[in-house]
């Protein structure tokens, strides 16, 4: 019966070969799925960044106005489901080689980057859960295709996954919704079960961000790995394109490091992109296929619809930063005197 179902279902006669590796069905409920997992983390970071813009409002009225305003704009209606749909196609086109080799790329680039970031590892975070939106609906993407290759009734499977991702992201974008309204009034009359659990557990919202990350982008590497291996008959192959690969991106990670110092944050954030998708797109002139050029071509317009819309969220996590360190350095004199009464 199954197979009398998906006789009907489009298959590779309306796309050409070379623009997709799997069928279009299961590439477009992979790329469902990716988005919505793109939205869920959109919206929690919204929501960990209001909580942490109204938690200190006694010492910091004035500081968290200002970052909670960055925030009051959000991509609601036709404009941001046009958005999710268009993100949704852009990831479902892009191939699991490119998806691989993206998701191996940020890999390398958070490692580096957590190492050298030293006391500044909590901003470094928050900006990289921000710059990591495309990078996961890559992983995502690539990992299902992993995990689901051979399977006899592989569009069903990945159409009850895009349903449980649809329904996750829809709660997360109503909670964001429930936090920016009623938020500041539940949590002081204390009648709320959703604003209290925020008010005494919203702090453990970051970190379970970062854990829920490093699972989804460890899971991605050994499917990436295992994609793009399958593509090479041999281990001289093999090495002659992950050779020029970890170099480039070993040269490339040092210079976005020093350009994320020198730059405000934003001009940083588009500047690493053109480099890293710049990087990528020659290493795919040299040892890929046109196929693959196309997709890198298509993954700068996925980095864009992600990334541009959310501008606001890198505007706020730099004006937070801004204002914790004027704050200590305003309490920091306060301090001296008592201690040299103490003495």
């Amino acid at each position: 019966m199954f197979s009398f179902i998906t006789s009907f279902l489009p298959t590779s006669y309306l796309l050409p070969g070379w623009l997709t590796d799997t069928n279009p069905l299961d590439s477009l409920l992979q790329g469902l799925v990716a988005a919505s997992g793109i939205s869920v983390l959109c919206s929690l970071i919204r929501v960990h960044l209001l909580l942490e813009s109204w938690s200190n409002k006694d010492d910091r009225d004035t500081s968290s106005h200002k970052a909670s305003s960055h925030l009051k704009v959000t991509k609601t209606g036709i404009t941001g489901m046009l958005q999710f749909f268009f993100v949704t196609l852009i990831l479902s086109v892009v191939g699991s080689r490119v998806a691989s080799l993206v998701v191996l790329e940020f890999c390398l680039r958070a490692v580096s980057g957590w190492v050298t970031a030293g006391p500044e590892s909590w901003k470094f975070l928050q900006q990289l859960l921000i710059q990591s939106q495309f990078s996961l609906g890559c992983a995502l993407s690539c990992s299902l295709h992993f995990l689901h290759e051979g399977a006899s009734q592989r569009w069903l499977c990945l159409l009850l996954a895009a349903s449980l991702s649809w329904f996750l992201a829809r709660q997360t974008t109503r909670l964001l919704h429930h936090v920016m309204a009623l938020y500041k009034l539940h949590s002081s009359q204390r009648y709320c079960g959703v604003c209290i659990t925020l008010l005494t557990s919203g702090h453990f919202l970051l970190p379970m961000l970062c854990r829920t990350m490093i699972i989804t982008f460890s899971v991605a590497v050994l499917a990436a790995i295992s994609i793009i291996n399958k593509h090479f008959l041999s281990a001289t192959e093999a090495l002659r394109f992950w050779t020029p690969l970890t170099i480039c991106y070993t040269l490339l990670v040092v210079y976005m490091q020093e350009e994320q110092h020198r730059l405000p944050s934003n001009q940083a954030v588009l500047n690493t992109v053109m480099v890293r998708l710049g990087g990528l797109m020659v290493l795919m002139l040299t040892v890929g296929r046109w196929a693959d050029v196309l997709h890198i071509l298509m993954c700068f317009l996925g980095e864009a619809s992600c990334l541009i819309p959310t501008k606001d969220l890198l505007d706020a996590t730099s004006l937070q930063d801004e204002e914790d360190y004027t704050h200590y350095v305003n309490r920091k004199p306060r301090r001296r005197p008592q201690a040299a009464e103490e003495h």
